[in-house]
């Protein structure tokens, strides 16, 4: 077929037009704040295993959703053309995160933030990062294998997440006499159990494997119970902004289409992570599988088991 010159010209030049970086005149929003900055802050958990948390004296955070968070910034850079972007980062908790996105302290938050109608209310979410479900960590040969075992007992969740809400519920639906303890984070969600002020602990499956992993001695603890529900994490960022949605989504689909997120699922589920270099051994689900190829979908989020 002969391509008419004056088209392949007119093709040339869109897709030029469609590479080059955003103009600062274009920019609103989110996008204009880093421009304007030249700086973007990431919020970050300190306790989140393996999705953010901070693993040494440094004080930075690692983990898998922090490593998207900076494929994130990368792609921020590219759009903005500001290679020498520099980098905040901001400790947030589980009752502190959704207000330091909307009043700006933080731009972007990638964690193990689950993604339900109350939330979307407040915040914006990006397209899902991960898929759980809410079970319990319990002592192996101990009698509470699921949640009807806990009636009359100490449970420790974490404060201000959909765990909470969960158990509580269920505490006072089916009047089970529990004594539901919010600790203020993981960490010492899980410290309460190993020292015996709680016989269960009820989190997303994939953070009880992170604190399984950092236990005295792992292979006395077991991740068990019928999960309570299914939930989408996915990343927050400030309501009504479109157009900065659209770089975050379109960075994390790019991990996707390029199988990267393949390779970062591995480095932080299925090998040796910091601190202890203790393998969490936590294959990738066929759920996950599916938010990865699919991920514009738009599953229910916090979906009831």
């Amino acid at each position: 077929m002969r391509i008419v010159p004056h088209i392949l010209g007119v093709a040339v030049a869109a897709a030029a037009l469609i590479s080059t970086p955003l103009s600062a005149a274009e920019l609103t929003g989110t996008l204009k704040k880093i421009n304007d900055s030249g700086t973007i802050t990431l919020g970050h958990r300190d306790s989140s295993i393996p999705f953010s948390y901070i693993a040494d004296a440094s004080g930075k955070p690692v983990g898998y959703s922090h490593d998207i968070q900076l494929a994130i910034v990368e792609a921020i850079k590219k759009d903005l053309n500001k290679p020498d972007l520099k980098v905040n980062y901001n400790l947030v908790t589980s009752q502190t995160r959704i207000p330091l996105v909307q009043n700006g302290t933080v731009d972007v938050e990638c964690g193990s933030t689950t993604n339900n109608a109350e939330r979307a209310q407040q915040v914006d979410f990006s397209v899902g990062i991960f898929e759980i479900g809410t079970r319990l960590l319990t002592k192996v040969g101990s009698p509470y294998n699921d949640f009807d075992d806990l009636k009359g007992k100490n449970v420790v969740t974490t404060a201000g997440t959909t765990s909470e809400r969960i158990i509580k519920a269920m505490n006072a639906d089916k009047q089970m006499g529990m004594n539901v303890i919010s600790a203020k984070d993981h960490g010492e969600s899980f410290q309460m159990l190993e020292s015996g002020r709680a016989v269960a602990f009820m989190m997303d499956d994939a953070l009880l494997a992170g604190e399984m992993a950092k236990a005295k001695k792992p292979t006395d603890w077991h991740v068990t119970g019928t999960p309570q529900s299914y939930e989408i994490y996915g990343c927050m960022v400030r309501k009504d902004d479109a157009a900065f949605k659209k770089a975050v989504d379109d960075a994390i689909v790019g991990l996707y289409k390029s199988g990267d997120i393949k390779k970062i699922y591995d480095k932080w589920f299925t090998q040796p992570i910091p601190p202890k270099g203790l393998n969490l051994e936590f294959p990738m689900s066929p759920e996950l599988q599916k938010l990865i190829e699919n991920p514009n979908d738009k599953p229910a989020p916090e979906k009831k088991a």
